[in-house]
Formats: C-alpha cells, structure tokens, sequence
C-alpha cells in the first residue's frame, strides 16, 4: 500500500501532508489544554510558575536561546533554539529532561507534594523558518488569552 502512495504522490506531497495533520493535531490537542477542564492546575500556582519562569530565563544563554515561553495554569510552552556543546547541538529531550527533572524536584517542594509532576513526554515542531517562528511566538504569548485568562497574564515572555 505504501508504495501506491508514493506513485501518486511525491516527497513533498507527502511531507506537507505529514506537516498539516500535525499541525491540525497540535491545534486540538492545545485547545483541550486550554480548556484546563480537568486534571491539575500546578502551573497556576504563583510560585510555581514564577519559579518554572525562572529556571526557563536561567537556561537561556547556556542550553539554548530563549524565544518566547508561556506557563498556563496545566501546560508551558517553549520556544527556543538549542545551543551546541562540545558534542554537537544539545538535543532537545536533553534540554527538556533537565528542565523538567529541576522543576519538578522544585516544584514538588513547593506545593508539600511527591511523585510525577510533568508528562513523561513533549510535544515539540522544528521551526522551519523565520516566518514559522513569528508565528510559534505569536501564537504562544497569545495562548492566555483564547484561554480567557486576563489579557495580562505574567507568565509568558519573548525575546523575539
């Protein structure tokens, strides 16, 4: 069946399509966060989210370079560019076990609680361009907003 497809159409047939239902499952998946129905809210605790502010801001310059973040009250959203060490550019699950194993061990602390605190996985996109980025970060400090969170929300931040 696969190589029927392929007759019919080409890589970047294929790759746009691939793109767009990404995007599309992105986008509902955001809207379902939002929504914050159920589950925890953590993340809208004033100091856990000036601390997961924090430990974003600390990691700008060394692991990567900081683009726009966001911290809701049930999900964050991150946009940055990952720096290079002496093995190559740091992969982004490095990046994100780091940051998530630290605010987490804080975060726990902060709210008297133990155990899982982050989703074991993240979504992440390759920015494809300048335009893309524009977008990711618009659409990031936005993100309180289509929320109905106040229009001052003082979690978010970019330095695009």
């Amino acid at each position: 069946m696969k190589a029927e497809i392929d007759e019919l159409t080409g890589p970047q047939d294929r790759e746009r399509a691939s793109y767009l239902a990404q995007k599309q499952f992105f986008g509902k998946w955001d809207a379902q966060l939002d929504a914050c129905h159920s589950g925890p809210k953590w993340l809208g605790d004033p100091p856990v989210a000036k601390m997961i502010c924090e430990a974003l801001r600390y990691r700008d310059g060394k692991e990567y370079i900081l683009e726009a973040y966001c911290v809701m009250p049930n999900h964050a959203h991150l946009v940055c560019t990952p720096l290079s060490d002496e093995t190559g550019i740091i992969p982004i699950s490095k990046i994100m076990h780091s940051l998530k194993g630290y605010t987490a061990r804080k975060a726990n602390l902060l709210l008297g609680g133990t155990g899982a605190f982050w989703q074991h996985e993240s979504y992440d996109h390759v920015v494809r361009d300048e335009a893309e980025l524009g977008r990711f970060v618009k659409y990031v400090l936005e993100n309180p907003i289509r929320a109905g969170l106040a229009a001052q929300w003082v979690y978010c931040r970019a330095n695009y």
